[in-house]
């Protein structure tokens, strides 16, 4: 049986076993261990198993160098035509050297908490009220570059700065509301305008067009009715013409003439007139006629209307004698 002293010894074995076994410790990824041996800085630890020195070293800070996020409270400021605006930021930033994040600065978020909200106030009270509205890209870069410089000392790089909320009095906000519905009023009066007008000249490009259509077809009827007009006659005369040179080829020019003149005695003779002149030449027209009658009828050539005229005439020379 072991004594009593064994089992002390044994037990104070597995004690400091149990201690130095504690003493390892595992970095993980993305995080860095500032040392301290004997209340002094020793090393920056990374990634990887370490031994701590038991009562000699110890672990001052665990440092994560991933980019953080860090959204501060609206701060107010007052801009250059001194309008009091409630503005609050987002900054993002990275640790790049722990030992400098360590022992550069306490409370290093604090920090840059007020030290944002010095340079917000310092960049607003440059701008009038519609420029700080309008420029956030501008204050964005602005701070973002101030913060850089400022925090460099302290092992943090600032990446980017962002303005969440412009918070106007209540006042101006009720101006700019009354603004904003007066633009949009605006631009529909401007649109409905534009509008009417557009369908106005819509509207008298189609008269337009419709006037140059109907003139259009209006004149290519005239002009087929004309041309329509233009052959008949043209076929009118040919026929005449062609009459005329069978009645020359027959020789029978005078007494065609003469028979003519019969015809339109004829046609004055069935007018309202009371009197008619006859000239002394068409007397012995009946005469003529008979001789005519006869000649044409050995003539086949002449038109069927000039034979049954001389016909005409002949027998009314036949029953005058």
């Amino acid at each position: 049986m072991p004594t009593i002293g064994v089992i002390l010894i044994i037990a104070v074995v597995v004690i400091i076993l149990i201690y130095l076994a504690t003493r390892f410790t595992i970095v993980t990824q993305a995080n860095r261990f500032i040392v301290e041996r004997l209340g002094g800085y020793y090393t920056t630890w990374d990634v990887g198993i370490h031994f701590l020195l038991p009562f000699v070293d110890r672990v001052k800070l665990k440092v994560s160098i991933k980019e953080q996020v860090v959204d501060f409270d609206p701060q107010p400021v007052i801009t250059k035509d001194n309008v009091t605006m409630q503005i609050d930021t987002v900054v993002f930033f990275q640790i790049t050297d722990p030992k400098l994040y360590t022992y550069g600065v306490n409370y290093p978020i604090k920090a840059i908490e007020n030290i944002t909200a010095t340079t917000l106030r310092n960049i607003i009270g440059d701008l009038e009220l519609d420029e700080s509205l309008t420029s956030r890209d501008y204050i964005n870069e602005r701070m973002r570059t101030i913060l850089d410089e400022a925090t460099d000392p302290w092992g943090i790089k600032i990446n980017r700065v962002e303005v969440k909320n412009i918070i106007p009095p209540k006042d101006i906000r009720e101006a700019m509301e009354k603004q904003m519905r007066a633009e949009r009023e605006k631009r529909q009066s401007i649109l409905i305008a534009e509008g009417n007008k557009r369908s106005s000249i819509l509207n008298a490009e189609g008269e337009k067009e419709a006037r140059i259509l109907r003139a259009d077809g209006e004149r290519q009827t005239r002009i087929l009715e004309a041309e329509g007009q233009a052959e008949a006659i043209l076929k009118v005369q040919k026929a005449t013409s062609k009459g005329i040179e069978l009645i020359k080829a027959a020789n029978a020019d005078e007494a065609f003439l003469r028979l003519e003149a019969y015809k339109a005695m004829e046609k004055v003779a069935e007018g309202q007139a009371t009197k008619l002149i006859i000239p002394s030449d068409m007397q012995g027209m009946v005469g003529l006629a008979s001789t005519l009658s006869e000649a044409f009828k050995s003539t086949p050539q002449l038109s069927k209307a000039t034979k049954e005229s001389l016909n005409e005439a002949s027998k009314a020379k036949g029953s005058k004698e």
